[in-house]
């Protein structure tokens, strides 16, 4: 655990008593401070009971009055569509609102770094879609490599839960847009953008204001090094502000859309091939078509981000493309979970926004393609260029009639279930096709979350395959 310095003595709110929100305050009594909790499930308020927290009903009023902080968990809304009445109640009473990210990067560091040898770094990932895998696979590389490292934020251990650092070691931290947003510290020292698309908007107020949330790891923080996704005019408009000129290898700018060139650093993929470049000449090449657990332009694109991270940390090529071959990617991410007389079964259910369920259509060739769920602002229009590899759609979800109709030129099937939908696919899947979950839609109309839906996937095929 990381004991949250600079509040010992100080009576704290913690509002979110989820995973975050407990670790921000068993973290915070750590650091010598009184953590006063409440969570507006009941629950949740037994939870945090049971393990011994103190509960103060922080929605009374005056109850944030006499706060010297109050720390919020992800999920609750502190500006757009309306400020949560606790948050809004402490922002009237001057009392500041931080999360636990904001508490990380304040309670880091310590005297006892002057003894190591090799100063420990914080990689810290956001974007719209592949923070995840890109955050696991520079993990994964820095394993590969024998380098002390941890995975926290949206994946692995709450970022207070890691222990205290170890000489050279390095912390890869996933960050949401609502975690960037509200940090009052945020001091990584490679930061990473991946790319950019409609997501969480009523949240942010819009698109500007969910790129403002996203830009604020880079414009607030100042990292040393910032790997920026360029595929999208927000990529590049951020890589641009960062770099103080063309030469500037503080930037790596990469792409899976384009091949890229300058004086600069820049790390892109093309035909499958990952290309490093320096100082206008090519230092360095690997083969991602043979690396399984990274399939399709947009894993390529994640790879290339992890590379230059690692490329950053001192890593050698070889070293990394090694690593690369040893990933077995995430769940719900283009995992493949069976493959059956020459057809490949594919859980990508984290694809729960249109840009996201474009890129595993763009994956492969020939697709029995499994869709449908709770529908997100912005239609299905951007799904246009990825349709022609869909042999044939099987929707699922409460509203599949409506979003069957809304798949133009493609075969659709209205299954409205799991198990419906997959019984079709295979049933008519052929050798060299691949039966894909990827849902271009949340999955609240039907499962608690992504996850649920993918194991309900993995579930189904592998009932059917041994039936």
């Amino acid at each position: 655990m990381i004991p949250v310095r600079g509040y010992r003595g100080a009576r704290v709110g913690v509002l979110g008593l989820g995973r975050s929100g407990l670790s921000a305050a068993r973290a915070l009594e750590a650091g010598g401070a009184t953590a006063l909790c409440w969570d507006d499930g009941a629950e949740a308020r037994g939870r945090a009971e049971g393990a011994g927290l103190t509960l103060l009903d922080l929605s009374r009023e005056g109850a944030v009055s006499d706060l010297t902080v109050l720390i919020t968990s992800p999920g609750i809304p502190h500006l757009y569509p309306a400020p949560h009445p606790v948050v809004a109640g402490a922002l009237a009473a001057g009392v500041p609102v931080d999360n636990d990210i904001g508490l990380f990067f304040r309670s880091y560091a310590t005297e006892d770094w002057d003894r190591f040898d090799t100063m420990p770094k914080v990689v810290a990932v956001t974007g719209s879609n592949g923070k995840s895998t890109t955050s696991a696979l520079i993990h994964h590389v820095l394993e590969h490599a024998h380098r002390p490292t941890d995975l926290a934020g949206n994946i692995g251990l709450g970022v207070l839960e890691i222990d205290p650092a170890a000489d050279g070691a390095v912390v890869v931290l996933e960050l949401s847009s609502y975690q960037t947003e509200l940090a009052r510290a945020l001091t990584p020292d490679i930061a990473v953008f991946t790319n950019l698309s409609p997501d969480h908007l009523d949240r942010h107020g819009g698109l500007g204001g969910y790129f403002a949330a996203k830009r604020r790891l880079f414009s607030e923080g100042g990292p040393d090094r910032a790997v920026i996704g360029v595929d999208e005019a927000e990529g590049q408009f951020m890589a641009g502000q960062m770099a103080e000129s063309p030469v500037d290898d503080r930037v790596i700018r990469v792409s899976s859309a384009s091949r890229l060139s300058g004086p600069g650093w820049q790390v892109f993929a093309r035909k499958g091939f990952l290309a490093e470049w320096r100082k206008g000449r090519q230092v360095a090449s690997l083969d991602l078509r043979a690396v399984s657990g990274l399939p399709g332009a947009h894993n390529h694109q994640n790879a290339c981000a992890a590379y230059a991270v690692a490329r950053s940390l001192g890593l050698a090529p070889r070293v990394i493309e090694a690593a690369f071959h040893s990933f077995a990617g995430l769940p719900h991410r283009s995992q493949t979970v069976a493959e059956r007389d020459g057809v490949r079964f594919v859980n990508d259910s984290k694809a729960t926004n249109v840009d996201a369920a474009l890129q595993a259509l763009l994956a492969f060739p020939k697709i029995r393609w499994i869709c449908g769920g709770l529908q997100k602002e912005g239609g299905l229009d951007g799904l246009a260029p990825g349709l022609d590899h869909v042999a044939k759609a099987y929707v699922i979800g409460r509203e599949a009639e409506a979003f069957a109709r809304k798949l133009g030129g493609v075969e659709a099937e209205v299954c409205g279930t799991m198990e419906a939908a997959v019984a079709r696919a295979v049933a008519e899947a052929e050798a060299g096709e691949v039966v894909l979950l990827a849902p271009a839609a949340a999955s609240f109309d039907q499962y608690d979350n992504f996850e649920k839906r993918g194991d309900d996937f993995v579930a189904e095929v592998q009932r059917v395959l041994s039936g």
